[in-house]
């Protein structure tokens, strides 16, 4: 028992050394998020990466929670093309769902693992700029003229990042967590996927890391295997033969887009396994998809 406690020490150790100091963008969510065993498994991985130098920055999903909560409100959940169609009243449900129950929860865990967590919305500072997201219904079949621009409301994408919000916190050693909801040039309020929120970040800050927690084991080929220590030649090749497809599609470009502009290397991780975060940061084996420069 004391013999593996060791190994697995050492085998943290180069990764420990490597790392100390760098930032690494995590993207939380799945059944991460909802499982209480795994909640605190999480915490205290994200605690941990801090004690030993590293820089974690948590960006958090909730579209669950938030669906969850309309269907108690009695209010239809609508999706075009992936996306939740948010009306005025939906997005106050949003913004209340994730920049206060959901956020604040997650501030509370790692508080209670004994780190310095201040949870934000990009509404903070200006922290993250955006504008309304524009579907076009080239996506949405042939009942839809080519020209036609579907409006779903206040669906966002991000147009900037303010930085220095983020290194302020670093600096002063705090864990941020961040919810993905933008702000526009009139202060108006924008749901924005949380993948690409943390892609962007991770862009911005220069990451060393993107991990983005999903409810997968990683990217599979065809048979099953995992893949993992993936370039871009070869991403581009498994999208082009179909074995990236549907639901991993996005996931892989925002992943792919991050380690292209410039992050060290993008991670796709099952967040069903207890401290998958650790396990992808610290050992040589990792539990998920590797994807590098």
């Amino acid at each position: 028992m004391s013999l593996n406690i060791a190994n697995v020490l050492t085998e943290a150790l180069p990764y420990i050394q490597k790392f100390s100091g760098a930032t690494i963008v995590v993207k939380y969510g799945g059944n991460a998020m909802v499982q209480d065993e795994l909640k605190r498994s999480f915490a205290r991985d994200v605690v941990l990466m801090k004690a030993v130098g590293m820089n974690p920055v948590v960006v958090h999903g909730g579209g669950p929670q938030i669906g969850d909560l309309l269907k108690r409100l009695d209010i239809e959940s609508k999706f075009v093309d992936g996306y939740r169609v948010t009306d005025s009243e939906t997005m106050d449900i949003v913004e209340m769902v994730l920049g206060a129950n959901v956020n604040k929860e997650i501030v509370n865990l790692i508080n209670q693992a004994g780190g310095q967590a201040i949870g934000l919305t990009g509404k903070d500072g200006k922290l993250i700029e955006a504008q309304q997201l524009k579907l076009r219904s080239k996506n949405l079949g042939p009942e839809h003229s080519a020209s036609e621009i579907l409006d779903i409301g206040h669906v966002g994408e991000v147009t900037n990042i303010n930085a220095s919000v983020i290194d302020m916190l670093i600096q002063g050693d705090f864990i941020p967590v961040i919810a993905p909801i933008g702000v526009g040039e009139n202060g108006e309020s924008y749901n924005i996927n949380a993948d690409l929120v943390a892609g962007k970040l991770a862009e911005v800050l220069q990451a060393e890391k993107l991990m983005l927690l999903t409810n997968v084991a990683g990217l599979q080929s065809k048979s099953g295997e995992i893949l993992t220590g993936l370039s871009a030649q070869e991403v581009d090749a498994l999208i082009a033969d179909g074995t990236i497809y549907g639901g991993m599609l996005p996931k892989i470009s925002c992943a792919l887009q991050a380690v292209m502009n410039g992050v060290g290397s993008s991670h796709i991780i099952d967040g069903r396994v207890p401290h998958a975060v650790l396990l992808e940061v610290f050992t040589d084996q990792g539990v998920g998809t590797l994807i590098k420069r």
